[in-house]
């Protein structure tokens, strides 16, 4: 019998309009963007009447989610730069100098002078004296190596340590290479991403690919050059004493203080003394690791004259807080347990492996780690970014219009409840764009307009079906039902399979592959939703009403 539920057919309708509803902003696109606009700049603290009346342009209680334009359709800059990870290892070995050397100084009566010799940039070599004593400076040298707080590297330690004769070398060990370069990389992606949006660039694309090379898109920016000069601006980190913490953003800081706010907790500021007991400059390392209870922390290492300072500083002032500050806001206030000498500390507190690798990430992002060597950039106007828009608006519109004029002539009235789902369909893709917060790019235009062609596959998969079995069927209704039951199964199958290359595109490619590959996919979800529960409604909607005798397919 043909008949849907009612609690269906609300479900159903409800569905729509959700998409419907999600999809309207970007039929209003400039008002709704320039209040946005606004309203993030109330947020960040610049209010002013003219602010206020671009953020009154759209009601606070509609959605304002747009789909984001990607750099092809609104034009900006296009930088490929590749990471000098190998950049790390000569400063990771200058940082390692002063720990070696004082450790193999400890024991001067049996190994005798202590001289770092020339070298690679990549190993320390370090001589001593007396060559009967390499065996135990081998040994001594080896005790200073760190097991490696990464799943890959579990077991393993992060330098290698050989001698010859009286010379010994450390390297570090392949497990440790790895984590470095991984997180060189994850470090200058988090400072990048820190810079362009300190600039307040709408929507950038920043992402990693294969092992030492990121992708940067910014929409809306005028030249490739002056992305690359946001890029190499330097991030400011200090490590500064805490007077007090407030929840009072207008209570003075007194002379010789400023008031910071903290970048995790919402509300909350900390009164700072100006002047800071070291800078991100002496910062050599900073790597998650677990403190002695086996509680995710985080270590850091200063170069010498930061380790001097700050060991004097935390020998003076065991049980107070000092604030970790990186671009005016405090990430971290941990309290002094006891003089930090030699200098390497830890962080710990409240952290998971996650926060504690993200705050090792942050701590050593006052700085890039690495240079970059710019391998491509590219610089797209805005008036070839509104030619792209206007080409792929007449290619929808194109195979929009052939899509329904062919539904029409070849099965009628059934073919014009396909073309209504067809334009629900089309909505709701935007609407599902603008509630992931999804960019449209080039390719993406092309995922929708493959989509518009591939959207009434199914109905016709279906009507073709109908057609078979009102020859055979008894009455209409049955037809109906069966044409509908007879090809649910391969609309399933065919949908599965373009669903599973649209997921493997998506994995395996990266910028404007999965640009198509996200509409393409979302196209899939929508068209079937709309071919078997969309069309479906109208029709039976329509059967119930008139109760024809015979149908036209």
């Amino acid at each position: 019998m043909l008949y849907i539920p009612l609690w269906r057919r609300i479900l159903i309708w409800l569905t729509v309009a959700v998409g419907l509803f999600l999809a309207m902003p970007n039929f209003f696109y400039g008002r709704v963007e320039q209040s946005n606009d606004a309203e993030k700049a109330i947020e960040a603290g610049l209010s002013t009447e003219e602010l206020a009346a671009q953020a009154a342009q759209w009601p606070s209680w509609l959605p304002d989610g747009l789909v984001n334009l990607g750099l092809d359709l609104r034009g900006g800059a296009h930088l490929l730069a590749e990471v000098n990870v190998a950049d790390v290892y000569e400063t990771r070995m200058d940082g390692l100098w002063p720990e070696v050397r004082d450790t193999l100084a400890a024991e001067r009566d049996t190994l005798g002078f202590v001289t770092r010799e020339d070298s690679a940039p990549d190993e320390l070599k370090v001589r001593i004296s007396e060559p009967e004593g390499a065996e135990r400076a081998l040994e001594l040298a080896r005790g200073l190596a760190r097991p490696i707080a990464t799943l890959s590297g579990a077991g393993a330690s992060d330098i290698e340590v050989t001698a010859d004769g009286p010379v010994l070398t450390i390297r570090l060990s392949e497990a440790e290479r790895a984590a470095t370069d991984d997180r060189t990389v994850r470090q200058s992606l988090e400072i990048i991403r820190r810079r362009i949006d300190e600039v307040g660039t709408r929507e950038p694309s920043i992402q990693r690919q294969g092992d030492d090379r990121i992708l940067i898109q910014v929409p809306g920016i005028g030249s490739a050059q002056e992305l690359k000069d946001i890029i190499g601006t330097t991030a400011q980190l200090t490590f500064q004493p805490v007077v007090s913490r407030t929840s009072d953003p207008d209570e003075a800081a007194g002379m010789g203080n400023e008031l910071v706010p903290a970048l995790d907790e919402e509300g909350t500021y900390y009164i700072l003394e100006s002047a800071p007991v070291v800078t991100g400059e002496d910062l050599v390392d900073a790597q998650p690791g677990f403190d002695q209870n086996n509680r995710p922390a985080v270590t850091f290492r200063f170069n010498p004259a930061g380790a001097r300072r700050f060991g004097d500083y935390t020998a003076a002032n065991v049980g107070a807080p000092f604030a970790i500050v990186l671009d005016e806001e405090v990430i971290s206030a941990p309290t002094i347990n006891e003089a930090i000498r030699g200098g390497s500390g830890i962080i710990t507190g409240n952290f998971t492996v996650e926060s504690s690798t993200d705050l090792a990430v942050l701590l050593r992002a006052g700085a890039l780690p690495a240079g970059l060597t710019f391998l491509e950039e590219r610089t797209v106007g805005p008036e070839l970014g509104q030619d792209s828009i206007d080409a792929g608006t007449v290619a929808c519109i194109v195979a929009f219009a052939a899509v329904m004029v062919f539904m029409a002539l070849s099965y009628g009235l059934f073919g014009l409840f396909a073309n209504v789902a067809l334009l629900v369909n089309i909505a709701m893709i935007f609407g599902l764009l603008s509630l992931i917060g999804g960019t449209l790019t080039l390719p993406g235009i092309a995922g929708i307009v493959l989509t518009i062609g591939m959207a009434v596959d199914a109905n016709v998969l279906v009507f073709e079906r109908i057609r078979e079995e009102v020859k055979t069927a008894r009455g209409p209704a049955r037809a109906i039902e069966l044409g509908y039951e007879k090809a649910l199964s391969a609309i399933v199958d065919a949908n599965i399979t373009t669903l599973m290359t649209a997921i493997i595109l998506y994995a395996m490619g990266s910028g404007p592959v999965r640009g198509f590959a996200i509409t393409l996919g979302l196209g899939i979800v929508t068209s079937v939703f709309t071919a078997i529960f969309v069309t479906r409604l109208l029709i039976v909607t329509w059967f119930d009403r008139r109760r024809p005798k015979t149908i036209e397919v």
